[in-house]
């Protein structure tokens, strides 16, 4: 079955917000090694999760320089976290991650 364009956008900032909240990826270099995705992919799926009031904050780091820090999400809003996480393999599927 092919996957719309609209559906694996969705599950790919559901699977990014999960990764940050889960703390495996926190980084935008984290997230390119846990999903292959190119930098600027993952740089506008951080960017879109605010559409789905998904309040991610980046925090940098005390006493550095050039954007070290981690996204951290403070809010889900109406998104259901222990869902994702239930359907994780699902969601992994048809975002081809394995």
């Amino acid at each position: 079955m092919q996957t719309s364009k609209t559906r694996s956008s969705f599950y790919r900032r559901l699977y990014v917000a999960w990764l940050i909240d889960s703390g495996a990826a926190c980084s935008v270099p984290a997230l390119i090694a846990a999903t292959g995705m190119p930098r600027r992919t993952a740089q506008d799926t951080l960017a879109a999760l605010a559409e789905l009031d998904i309040d991610c904050v980046f925090e940098q780091h005390d006493g550095e320089r050039n954007n070290a820090g981690n996204y951290r999400i403070q809010s889900w809003g109406p998104i259901n976290r222990d869902w994702i996480a239930s359907h994780l393999p699902d969601i992994k599927a048809v975002l081809g991650y394995n």
